[in-house]
């Protein structure tokens, strides 16, 4: 978790956001347990996560991708519990 509060720009603009009451009670309850000194800069923190570049994939997680979906389109796999059952899992 970033902790950061304007990543070296000290200026601060006010905004107002509407939210589902139900989504402001997460937050609520949320912010302080996972250490940010204040609402606030939960929210800030969130506002950076989302504006950011998502994190690249790696070659071999891209590859990994690629032969389910070629499994996927040659018809090549099976269910959750056929697997479980050639492992010899139980549920």
């Amino acid at each position: 978790m970033s902790t950061e509060t304007d990543q070296g720009d000290d200026r601060m603009t006010k905004i107002n956001v509407r939210v589902p009451e139900s989504l402001l009670d997460r937050i609520d309850s949320a912010w302080e347990e996972r250490g940010y000194a204040s609402k606030s800069e939960a929210i800030r923190d969130a506002l950076r996560d989302w504006v950011e570049d998502p994190a690249a994939l790696s070659e071999e997680t891209l590859a990994a991708l690629e032969t389910s979906r070629e499994q996927i389109e040659n018809d090549d796999t099976v269910s959750a519990a056929e697997a479980r059952d050639r492992l010899g899992l139980d549920d």
